[in-house]
């Protein structure tokens, strides 16, 4: 019998409660119990799982010693030809945890690769409930709720990101949906200013920065609204923090 992969959420920031969010308060008890039993990830980044299976630790003991863990990485640069291998103690038998940087696996991850390959290998995947810094976002921003898509990263070029925010918000106005995006955090500001520019002047723009954190800043406004904010000087305090903008058509 195969192992069971788990895909397990992780936080959206830090979990120091000065700055960030209790690790018990975005993270449900039977998931850190799942967590803390296995002794095989596969992670993004393996120093900062260890970080975060230490804080695990502080609310339910490992099965292992941490330095006895096994924690392979998975990310941007990894091959296809690498994923058997990453799935080889599964097909042994071996039950293992697919943990995100931060929020959850497999959606804007490049875990994704991995759970298809399980699922042609047989493999059963279960995935667990946990923060998603894009469903926050849609529940808080006031915008359609119905029917929204996730676009990733808009063009770093500034003519380019004019052209495809003008092409995000036809399709928003045509089928009345939101449009959801992220940006590199250090050009959050240059992301909402061509949002304010680009866009008509009724069509709604949400920004959502630190979900989940203290920090956490959700506002909603036209695009007219936020030109004006800008020119005044009062933008959100969103520099280098993960933020998430969706608009809606009038």
């Amino acid at each position: 019998m195969t192992g069971i992969l788990y895909l397990i959420p992780n936080t959206l920031g830090s979990t120091d409660t000065a700055t960030g969010c209790p690790l018990e308060l975005v993270i449900p008890g039977e998931v850190l119990g799942i967590t803390a039993r296995l002794d095989y990830f596969v992670a993004e980044n393996a120093k900062t799982t260890r970080g975060f299976l230490k804080a695990v630790a502080q609310l339910r003991p490992l099965g292992r010693p941490l330095q006895e863990i096994r924690i392979a990485e998975l990310n941007v640069n990894t091959q296809a030809s690498a994923l058997p291998a990453l799935l080889q103690p599964l097909l042994d038998g071996q039950d293992a945890g697919l943990i995100s940087e931060a929020g959850v696996p497999a959606v804007a991850d490049p875990g994704a690769n991995l759970v298809r390959r399980a699922h042609a290998e047989g493999i059963r995947v279960k995935p667990l409930v946990g923060p998603s810094s894009l469903l926050l976002a849609v529940m808080a921003g006031g915008l359609n709720g119905q029917s929204f898509a996730f676009n990733g990263y808009l063009p770093t070029d500034a003519g380019h990101r004019q052209k495809r925010i003008r092409e995000l918000e036809e399709r928003s106005r045509k089928d009345g949906q939101t449009q959801l995006f992220i940006e590199t955090p250090y050009r959050n500001a240059a992301l909402l200013e061509a949002l304010a520019t680009a866009c008509q002047p009724n069509t709604l723009v949400s920004v959502a920065t630190d979900l989940t954190l203290a920090s956490e800043n959700i506002r909603t406004q036209t695009a007219a609204r936020w030109k004006r904010d800008i020119g005044e000087g009062r933008l959100p305090d969103f520099h280098k923090k993960p933020t998430v903008f969706s608009l809606l058509a009038a």
